[in-house]
């Protein structure tokens, strides 16, 4: 019971207590945003660097395993885009007035396969696909897509031909997407 009590007596005790209270101390704050807006002179750095400055790396010099490493991913790249054929990557199919569709082709030895957006359409059911046939020769090339087809003859720097949709036809250009 004496326990009790005396628990019971403890704890009035630290409910009533008044809070702790530093004693008031004639320091300024150390605010950043305050030393901003009176203008404070920024202090420079003591160590470390920036990442615009060029010759200083946080690292030390790479290792021969860290060299290594670069190349064989290097060969690896260069064996990948070996794979590739001429008609790999982006496209732009695009008429008399201004780019119709675009084109992302995959030219691996010899099959090409891709997918096409419709440039003049907000993205949406119909306004992208996949591309259905491609036939690639040396200097003809006929792309099939969402019901259209486009016959197209090497020209330098690109593709000229006609494009087919349903019953209307027009001029167009094809060239490496920038």
């Amino acid at each position: 019971m004496k326990r009790r009590g005396a628990a019971i007596v403890l704890i009035v005790a630290l409910a009533g207590a008044a809070p702790a209270v530093a004693p008031a101390v004639a320091q300024e704050s150390a605010d950043p945003i305050d030393a901003i807006l009176r203008g404070a002179a920024r202090e420079p750095p003591t160590s470390g660097f920036y990442v615009q400055q060029t010759g200083r790396t946080p690292d030390g010099p790479p290792s021969p395993a860290d060299l290594a490493y670069d190349d064989r991913i290097r060969a690896s790249m260069a064996a990948a885009q070996g794979f590739q054929g001429p008609l790999d990557g982006g496209w732009t199919l695009a008429g008399a007035g201004g780019a119709l569709y675009a084109l992302q082709l995959a030219d691996h030895e010899g099959v090409v396969e891709g997918s096409w957006r419709d440039l003049r359409r907000p993205p949406g059911q119909g306004a992208s696909g996949f591309v259905e046939q491609v036939e690639a020769g040396e200097r003809e090339l006929t792309i099939r897509f969402g019901g259209r087809t486009a016959v197209l003859h090497a020209e330098r720097g690109g593709w000229r031909g006609r494009l087919t949709d349903g019953s209307r036809g027009e001029a167009v250009s094809l060239h490496r997407t920038p």
